[in-house]
């Protein structure tokens, strides 16, 4: 089902650059779901705001990506029947964290992540519906078998001129919602739908997620520009800021807020705070500029090790915006008659595991070789496994670009690289549990989240098939990333800190500029999302509250933007 739209938009959706204003209330760099949500937000109480965006299209990571948000104890995952309560969220997000999170924290977490989703369906186009997506970590206290993670319905962006072509494509989904993609059971996505609805003009996933929120933040009067790299950020002495952008005279604001994405596309940040190197497959217009920007005006980072990771297959010929980029691996790593291996050619790791813990396992140091366990790693199927599943979006019976194919097991190993007698023996072991349904050397397919993405067709465990059809198969796999997660440190109310922990006035950070609430961890699907639209929410909310007790006359963190206003 596609949302309706009947919008009371009359501008454009993108401002050029050459005609963006002198003055604004609250400047937002960067328009992904984070920036989008701050932004709409500051607007409800009639501040102006400007979205200024560095790429040509809108949408950041958000419109790449599958547009899922965590948000536990949320009103729509009760209505929908699923049992959850603040207590098991506080408790959950406590063992999810290891406890390493302020209490405080953890409760605000999920107090405002719920307040967050009330006030996208209650204000915004947004529309969401819980998923029947366990938590990721089933046998901690607190945890859920559905209900947490949202899903975003369809959207039809061609009913607002000009939507359509601002919004960034996603680099790989089809067009089905999250909760359609979940059903397939592996299979290949209906034909027929999916060219009904680019026909229609719909988008799901995050770019719905984009769209919705773009639509309400234009109906609220507020100003976005793409094509527009912020490239100085400076206070100004009456405690206003300056914003420069490429091309563009200055721009004066009350307050800015960063949500400019991480900075997975920069080797140089790479290389200077990731534990190993990663393969991004987000927006490549994630160089990290905001993070730059708040480090110039003094601001405190923190997690700056830590990274959403995703096991990625990256065929050749696989482009995003021009640059070289990859797609999930983790669904054909759990289906059954599949099994993925290190240089060594052994198993490393619970393929079933979710994939933000997958990727830590490949990067960890193998104690015996001294080596990250699975960089490089290979995923290595069967012909029956092939002829049954896509494999990085390929047809089922065709593999992708890059594969390597054998007659034998040994053989295979040889061609990539692997010790033959390793590779075979693993593959023995495998076989001999994968027969009675159980993995005794990983756990495979032993719990519920585990299983959520077999093959239910399956029996006894839909992650389990012995690899016994010639010829055998192997794609490469790589420790990927959805986005970094370390960044500029702040408060509750999204506000940038310094290393003393004095607030930097007017200067705000969400999404994954900003240090990971979670720190590290990954409890659910949609974790990456939830924290950026929560704490978009809370900015935003701090700037709507700032500016409408400024209007009235009191005292505001940013007196600035009275004077603009003036």
């Amino acid at each position: 089902m596609t949302s309706p739209v009947t919008s009371a938009v009359s501008t454009p959706v993108i401002t050029p650059v050459s005609a963006l204003p002198a003055r604004a209330d609250v400047v937002v760099v960067g328009s992904g779901a984070a920036g989008l949500t701050a932004a709409t937000r500051a607007a409800d109480a009639g501040a102006r705001v400007l979205v200024l965006e560095k790429a040509a299209l809108l949408g950041g990571t958000t419109a790449v990506g599958g547009g899922v948000l965590w948000a536990p104890a949320n009103r729509l995952g009760a209505a929908a029947g699923y049992a959850d309560s603040r207590e098991d969220a506080i408790a959950y997000l406590t063992a999810a964290t290891g406890g390493t999170v302020d209490p405080e924290d953890v409760a605000w977490y999920v107090d405002r992540s719920g307040a967050a989703v009330d006030w996208l369906v209650e204000n915004t186009r947004v529309r969401l519906t819980p998923l029947a997506r366990p938590d990721y970590r089933l046998a901690w206290p607190g945890a859920t078998e559905g209900g947490r993670s949202l899903d975003n319905d369809a959207f039809d962006v061609g009913s607002v001129p000009g939507l359509r072509d601002a919004i960034r494509p996603t680099s790989y989904f089809p067009l089905l919602t999250m909760a359609e993609r979940d059903a397939l059971n592996g299979a290949a996505p209906d034909a027929a739908l999916l060219t009904r609805r680019a026909e229609d003009g719909a988008r799901t996933m995050g770019g719905a997620l984009v769209a919705s929120l773009l639509v309400s933040a234009l109906e609220r009067g507020v100003t976005v520009a793409a094509g527009a790299r912020v490239t100085g950020l400076e206070p100004a002495e009456d405690g206003a800021w300056t914003v420069t952008v490429a091309g563009a005279a200055p721009i004066e604001t009350g307050a800015v807020v960063l949500a400019s994405g991480g900075f997975e596309w920069d080797d140089a940040l790479q290389r200077a705070f990731l534990p190993h190197p990663v393969v991004p497959i987000s927006a490549p217009s994630n160089e990290g500029d905001g993070l730059r920007l708040g480090l110039r005006l003094g601001a405190a980072v923190a997690e700056m090790t830590t990274f959403w990771g995703v096991p990625v297959i990256t065929p050749p010929g696989q482009v995003y915006d021009g640059r070289a980029s990859g797609r999930m691996g983790n669904v054909e790593m759990t289906l059954p008659g599949s099994i993925t291996v290190g240089a060594d050619g052994r198993r490393f790791v619970n393929e079933a595991l979710n994939y933000h813990d997958v990727s830590h396992v490949m990067g960890a140091v193998d104690e015996h070789r001294l080596e990250p366990k699975g960089l490089p790693a290979w995923l290595v199927v069967d012909d029956r496994y092939l002829r049954s599943y896509p494999v990085a979006g390929s047809t089922p019976g065709q593999g992708p670009d890059g594969m390597v194919t054998a007659d034998t097991i040994e053989e295979l190993a040889r061609r990539i690289g692997v010790d033959p007698a390793a590779l075979a023996d693993e593959v023995a072991r495998f076989n001999a549990d994968a027969a009675e349904g159980v993995d005794r050397a990983f756990g495979r397919g032993a719990s519920a989240e585990d299983r959520f993405l077999g093959d239910d067709s399956i029996t006894p465990n839909p992650c389990l098939r012995p690899l016994t059809v010639a010829p055998f198969h192997a794609v490469a796999l790589h420790c990927g990333a959805l986005g970094t997660s370390g960044g500029l440190a702040t408060d509750r109310h999204g506000r940038v800190l310094r290393f003393d922990g004095e607030v930097i006035d007017g200067l705000y950070a969400a999404g994954n500029v900003s240090a990971t609430l979670f720190r590290g961890a990954y409890p659910g699907g949609g974790s990456t999302l939830g924290p950026a639209i929560t704490r978009g929410f809370a900015a935003g909310e701090h700037l709507a509250a700032t500016f409408t007790a400024g209007s009235a006359g009191c005292a505001t963190t940013a007196p600035a933007a009275q004077e603009i206003l003036a």
